[in-house]
């Protein structure tokens, strides 16, 4: 049984054990620990005891660690993106580049992190000057989704103890195992006991419900949905903490007349297809210009009945879903567009398996309002719209709530420049299917969070500014 990881020892949790199931043959891979609110509580006594050592030892030094850990990820690429596809299914490119992308984090926030910034100014009225600084926010609790189990946690750990501060880190209850391993590469790299604390459990919201309401946690950052994360921001308002929340998307992918139809079809299927469509920033809905969308379905569609979907032991391009539950939602959304009036066009086979697949499927002639285009799909479905009148199809891109991510494909550069700066969204990607890089700050706008990660903006999130006014005369 994997313990859970407190104080720098592996503990048995008080609710017990869970099981983590593999989704492509739903066997048992392994138990995990499951912790409670008591736990929660000693994981926060632990990292509260080690903060003032950590925040007080040189950046050098804690750099050194997160760029050991960065060596070690690299060492144990091969074995993290196994155990990725064992609890997460997705295919074995596909965890292998989240290994690699995870991995970055640490390298990145271990050269950001010795090049704190500051500032220095004069008092306009005169007689006083101005340093700030900028301090590490204290003990961060940090709670992570199933689709990219490394990369959501390292995305977090990595600029958190680069600023300073310890963690306590709640990973997905399906895929708590690629976040254990990574705890004990940190510890092979050197962490102090305390300074992180992983406490994996069935019942998040008692875990963290308990580190919100304890004092001595002045961060939280979340990713996942938004009806979770509303959730948590309304208990973060009852104590004023330092809020991040990287939360649902619904993004669109814009197809111009004038696009290379073949490199938009090879973006559309990183974009949509990546992880079996189970990404936040995965393009959720395809608005094609009808002059193109023909052929251009049709180039899509021969590239999806290509997909070969099959455990990732199989040499799959296509895992499963996480769950029966997710079937059953990207099924419902499916039905709810046919019955509106769309089609399926194109469809990739499926095996013949307990697991929890569902087939990569195009649809065509979607109306423009319909569910499956409102909603999240999280799935491998393609719902491709047709425009004609530029300014119309940005009015229905924009009526979404959500502003996480864009896509836009066109011919010319600056008019793929003008549309995306005309969506209302954190990340856009221009005539490429991939929008995330450590040195970019991720983040979204409206219903999809607050607060940035990556980037310099990354590893602000876990810090306080602070400025002292100095008497000059």
């Amino acid at each position: 049984m994997n313990g859970l990881f407190i104080g720098g020892e592996w503990l048995p949790g008080s609710a017990g054990e869970f099981d983590v199931e593999n989704p492509a043959d739903r066997t048992i891979i392994d138990q995990v620990a499951d912790g409670g609110p008591a736990d929660a509580t000693a994981a926060v006594d632990a990292a509260a005891a080690a903060l003032p050592a950590w925040s007080a030892m040189p950046p050098r030094q804690r750099s050194e660690i997160l760029r050991r850990t960065y060596e070690l990820m690299v060492r144990d690429a091969e074995q993290l993106a196994a155990l990725i596809c064992a609890e997460n299914g997705k295919s074995l490119v596909d965890a292998r580049g989240e290994v690699t992308y995870a991995a970055e984090f640490f390298r990145w926030f271990a050269e950001e992190g010795v090049r704190a910034g500051g500032d220095y100014g004069v008092s306009p009225a005169g007689g006083t000057r101005t340093v700030v600084t900028h301090k590490p926010v204290g003990v961060a609790a940090l709670v992570t989704p199933w689709n990219f189990p490394a990369a959501m946690a390292t995305r977090k750990l990595a600029p958190a103890l680069a600023a300073g501060c310890t963690v306590v880190l709640k990973p997905a209850s399906e895929t708590p195992l690629t976040a254990l391993a990574v705890t004990r590469l940190l510890v092979e790299a050197g962490v102090p006991d305390g300074v992180v604390n992983v406490v994996p459990t069935t019942d998040a919201s008692a875990v963290v419900s308990t580190w919100m309401a304890d004092a001595r946690v002045r961060k939280i950052s979340f990713t996942g949905s938004t009806a979770i994360g509303r959730v948590l921001l309304k208990q973060a308002a009852d104590r004023v903490v330092n809020s991040s929340m990287e939360l649902g998307g619904n993004a669109p992918l814009i197809v111009t007349e004038d696009a290379d139809l073949d490199a938009a079809v090879a973006g559309t299927m990183i974009a949509k297809f990546r992880g079996g469509g189970q990404a936040c920033t995965a393009a959720n809905r395809l608005y094609v210009h009808a002059a193109v969308a023909e052929e251009f379905t049709a180039k899509l569609g021969a590239e999806v009945e290509k997909l070969i979907v099959g455990p990732a032991a199989d040499g799959s391009q296509i895992g499963p879903l996480i769950s029966a539950k997710a079937v059953d939602g990207v099924a419902a959304l499916v039905d709810s567009a046919i019955a509106a009036g769309a089609r399926i066009s194109h469809r990739a086979a499926v095996p013949d398996s307990k697991g929890y697949y569902f087939p990569p499927t195009v649809l065509v002639d979607v109306p423009a309002d319909a569910e499956i285009v409102m909603n999240e799909i999280f799935g491998p479905v393609a719902p491709v719209i047709t425009w004609t009148d530029e300014a119309d199809m940005l009015r229905l891109v924009n009526a979404s709530e959500f502003g996480l991510a864009a896509y836009v494909f066109a011919g010319e550069l600056q008019r793929a420049m003008r549309i995306g700066e005309a969506i209302d969204a954190g990340m856009i990607g221009i005539n490429r299917g991939l929008v995330s890089d450590p040195s970019a700050p991720f983040g979204g706008m409206k219903q999809s969070g607050l607060g940035r990660e990556g980037a310099r903006a990354g590893l602000e999130e876990f810090t306080e500014t602070q400025y002292l006014s100095i008497d000059w005369r």
